[in-house]
């Protein structure tokens, strides 16, 4: 039992991702270690990290059914320190940040079925097993996923990018002002 509270923090981060919010996946990560608490005798030796994060998973997908209908757009604003950024002036800091931010922005808006295994495979670095087995999917549906989720996130960044580059280089001097026709 002991071994999968050492993967706290990978659980908590898949049910950060998933939920988009901070209190939320805590209450997923509860529920998800008390069913694993629960069930820990059907666990066969195997790779518990993988085990606990598709018990995860499924929580979350049971938690979704019961607490939200379609899934909602929610800004991700947690702020990224690592020892890698104190070498760095204020305003590199705050490109990275913006940048951080842009990555984050754009993987919130891929459907939860890639931001999954692309949260999984990129961030947790599991190999295409595990988030096979985490997902209860095919390796292949894995490695498509991936693909597809991959290309979806360079869409989005990009679109992003040129959104930004083009709010940068023409501002609005009047933004208030502009009223549309019939308008009150």
């Amino acid at each position: 039992m002991e071994q999968l509270l050492s993967h706290l923090n990978a659980a908590y981060n898949l049910a950060r991702w998933l939920t988009r919010d901070d209190t939320d996946a805590e209450d997923v990560v509860q529920e998800a270690y008390l069913r694993a608490f629960k069930h820990y005798r059907t666990f066969n030796g195997g790779d518990g990290r993988s085990w606990l994060l598709a018990i995860v998973r499924n929580t979350f997908y049971t938690w979704l059914q019961q607490n939200r209908g379609p899934e909602r757009q929610t800004p991700f604003d947690e702020e990224i320190h690592t020892a890698e950024e104190d070498h760095l002036n204020p305003e590199a800091l705050l490109l990275q940040k913006a940048s951080n931010q842009l990555v984050r922005q754009a993987i919130e808006e891929l459907p939860a079925e890639f931001r999954e295994v692309i949260v999984l495979r990129e961030l947790e670095g599991l190999s295409y097993k595990q988030i096979a087995d985490v997902t209860e999917i095919p390796v292949g549906t894995v490695m498509s996923r991936l693909a597809r989720g991959r290309k979806r996130l360079e869409q989005n960044l990009s679109r992003m990018v040129r959104q930004e580059s083009a709010q940068t280089k023409s501002p609005d001097p009047n933004p208030t002002l502009h009223v549309s026709r019939g308008a009150v």
